[in-house]
């Protein structure tokens, strides 16, 4: 027997439709000597912390960092019944057939099953990147070797255990710095999202430190033999800006003055004939871009229409793709996908009957594919009037784009008119259409570049023809801070981010590997950072970054805010993807890297350093111990953040949060969990028994009472290089105490 492995109910259903698989039983479908079964997204997920040791549990500065030796994973509460369901159909099987998603998560999601089973026969991959009958067919006519794609296994575990190791320890340090400063909230760090929070902080300050200064425009009425037009005048480079704005009012007074009634030459007249090629078809980021700008639709939001559009309806090809290229093998297949959209939808007959199925547009080109080409619409029989709003918004812009392909290229021309006049330069530009092509698909669609000039039409003139001007106007603007982020212009800032990154190899990494994240993480990745209001919307479309953000981004070393760091570890990941790499040095390397990470945090706070002072308490009440999103016990003492610093705990020494009871106000540790020390609410009472520290922490700072000393070494002056005890609360505190000797 063979069994398919898929990755969701609906693609098991589906593939076993077509092999004939149609009895259906508990967790999966049979037919005459085939199997299609399905997990259920990820049936495991990384063991917590407390898995490999019960101290872990606990989040202090002390146990960190975690590492384990040997990675583990679980199943999770809704995978377990499905697992047993796979395990034991994988009993007596001659070969599976790996049919999850087509990518490195899909491939993970599969033989992470297989390995948990200790399956050791043929494997085989279905490499699907529709779920439309034909495709499912042509793709079951061309079966991978399952040795081709186990790389991508390898890259997958190097993913999620890096990503383990430093969202588990740097979350953890940077949380607990937060709540000793008297932050509540989680303060999550990430090889992705912590660049992109950075994206958003940086144009935010740039907005608020942005000073508008006014500039100078001069449009003059010009009059030539066979009619008018109007030119804008190209100020000397001396009173600009960068941009090319003259900041000279008086400057441009004067050329008004000088120029106005007064006759010059046309020094140039050129038109070009300009062909556009139609836009390229969709891939996700680009789809969530248009969704964001258009209807103010999420990140998250389109990625799961598209998904629903790509499952449930069939209408689409699969959506999570870095791709906007089409292999020409599927060049043949645009006949029955052009009438699959007439039939589909009577509306768009029109249009289709203009299209020519024989133009080759630059879409297809195999030497641009990736694991999966753009996203299409299918030939599929779809019920156009079961799509709602918004997933018809979505089919309508991938079939636009799909169907621009077979139109010929918008055409027009180009005229550019320089004249010079009493020594001042001016400068004109107007085009006139003359076929619309591909612009009769999508020219609603289609968005104004920043920076267009207004279209006119300009009269035929020649050089060394005169020209005369009539009227000048002075216009006065002013500069302007760049537009807050989106969530589509973010995932764009994503993928473009290599332009800020100054290292020529490295930018050249991240323009190859299409910047930071994945099309299948963005929209994950800002859900979180809103989830941990280190960002949040402002209005329908805008992101703005949180104090907490901020301070975060400022707190965080060079080497986890820049964006070159995750560019190098996914183009590593890449290389173990395609076989050109090893899972065990890129780990080893990603250890090494964050021990001194963590290594800093311990320093900072013997040092008594902590950004986090002063900053507005969280209005999220996260339980820290959980590291991943999950729903949480409320406790029946309700949690006070203080943006005073935090006392430390009496027993283990970790922060402590302010909680209210009908008994009053008192504190416990952030861990009750684990820990079950606790203090008076009040500050003065931090002399109290239950305040006594714990002794390897040093004793209880005389001066302040509210942190133990911790031994540090001089570094300069006559005792340097001896050893001396300190509060830990420097600066806020500065006793300190010798071996024999107290100073204060």
């Amino acid at each position: 027997m063979i069994l398919y492995l898929c990755e969701k109910p609906s693609q098991g259903r589906d593939i076993g439709r077509v092999l004939g698989a149609t009895s259906r039983h508990e967790g999966y479908v049979a037919g005459a000597g085939v199997c299609v079964t399905w997990c259920i997204g990820h049936l495991m997920e990384m063991v917590a912390p407390d898995g490999y040791r019960p101290e872990w549990k606990s989040w202090r500065l002390d146990t960190l960092p975690i590492i384990p030796q040997q990675w583990q994973l679980e199943l999770t509460a809704r995978g377990r019944k499905q697992f047993k369901v796979i395990q034991g159909l994988l009993k007596g099987v001659t070969e599976v057939v790996l049919a999850t998603d087509a990518d490195r998560e899909g491939e993970t999601i599969g033989r992470e099953v297989l390995e948990r089973c200790q399956y050791r026969g043929k494997i085989s991959r279905l490499w699907l990147s529709a779920l439309d009958d034909a495709s499912i067919r042509k793709a079951l006519g061309n079966l991978l070797p399952g040795e081709q794609t186990e790389p991508l296994y390898q890259a997958g575990l190097g993913r999620s255990r890096a990503d383990w190791m430093v969202g588990m320890n740097l979350t953890r340090a940077y949380t607990l710095l937060g709540r000793q400063g008297g932050y509540a909230g989680v303060l999550s760090v990430g090889r992705v999202q912590t660049p992109t929070l950075k994206l958003v902080v940086d144009r935010d300050r740039l907005i608020e430190n942005f000073k508008p200064v006014d500039y100078f425009e001069i449009f003059a009425l010009h009059r030539v033999h066979s009619g008018t037009f109007i030119a804008k005048w190209v100020p000397p480079p001396k009173p600009c800006d960068a941009e090319g704005h003259c900041l000279d009012r008086t400057l441009a007074e004067t050329v008004i003055h000088k120029v106005q009634g007064h006759s010059g030459t046309i020094t140039k007249a050129e038109t070009k004939r300009v062909k556009e090629p139609p836009p390229l078809p969709l891939e996700l980021s680009t789809l969530q871009q248009e969704a964001s700008r258009r209807w103010g639709m999420g990140a998250k939001q389109t990625l799961e229409i598209a998904q629903s559009l790509y499952e449930k309806h069939k209408a689409v090809t699969y959506p999570r793709t870095d791709c906007r290229y089409l292999p020409s093998n599927q060049f043949k297949e645009a006949p029955a996908v052009l009438q699959g959209l007439t039939t589909n939808d009577a509306s768009l007959t029109p249009l289709v009957e203009g299209a020519d199925a024989q133009l080759r547009s630059k879409a297809w080109n195999d030497k641009k594919i990736t694991a999966h080409h753009a996203i299409i619409p299918t030939a599929a029989k779809i019920n156009i009037d079961a799509l709602s709003r918004e997933e018809a918004l979505l089919y309508d812009l991938i079939r636009r784009h799909y169907l621009a392909q077979f139109y010929p290229p918008f055409e027009y021309d180009r005229t550019v008119i320089d004249t010079q006049v009493a020594m001042e330069t001016f400068h004109a530009t107007g085009r006139v259409e003359l076929i619309p092509g591909w612009k009769r698909v999508l020219a609603a669609n289609q968005e104004k570049k920043e920076g267009d000039e207004d279209e006119q039409t300009l009269p035929v003139v020649r050089s060394g023809e005169a020209a005369t001007i009539e009227g000048a106007e002075l216009k006065q603007k002013q500069t302007k801070p760049p537009n807050r982020y989106t969530e589509g212009t973010l995932i764009q800032a994503m993928k473009s981010v290599g332009k800020l990154v100054e290292d020529a190899r490295l930018r050249k990494i991240l323009r190859e590997t299409s910047g930071i994240g994945t099309e299948a993480t963005r929209a994950a990745i800002l859900e979180t950072l809103i989830k941990r209001n280190l960002l949040a919307k402002q209005g329908k479309k805008s992101l703005v970054s949180m104090p907490a953000g901020r301070l975060l981004v400022d707190a965080l070393p060079h080497s986890v805010t820049d964006p070159a760091t995750t560019a190098v570890w996914e183009q590593t990941l890449d290389d173990i993807a395609h076989g050109g790499g090893s899972l065990e040095t890129f780990l080893a390397k990603s250890e090494l890297w964050l021990n001194k990470l963590i290594h800093n945090v311990h320093q900072r706070q013997q040092l008594g350093l902590n950004p986090f002072r002063g900053l507005p308490p969280s209005t999220s009440h996260t339980d820290p111990a959980q590291p991943t999103p999950r729903r949480q016990r409320r406790s029946k003492a309700e949690v006070t953040p203080t943006p005073n610093a935090a006392p430390l705990c009496p027993q283990c020494g970790g922060p402590m949060l302010q909680r209210k009871s009908p008994q009053g106000a008192f504190w416990s540790c952030a861990e009750q969990a684990t820990c079950t020390g606790t203090r008076p609410g009040s500050p003065l009472a931090a002399h109290s028994p239950l305040m006594q520290p714990n002794p390897e922490r040093g004793p209880l700072c005389p001066k302040c009472q509210q942190a133990p000393l911790v031994q540090r070494t001089a570094y300069r002056g006559k005792n340097s290089g001896q050893p001396f005890w300190g509060c830990q609360r420097y600066p806020q505190c500065r006793y300190t105490q010798a071996s024999q000797t107290t100073e204060s």
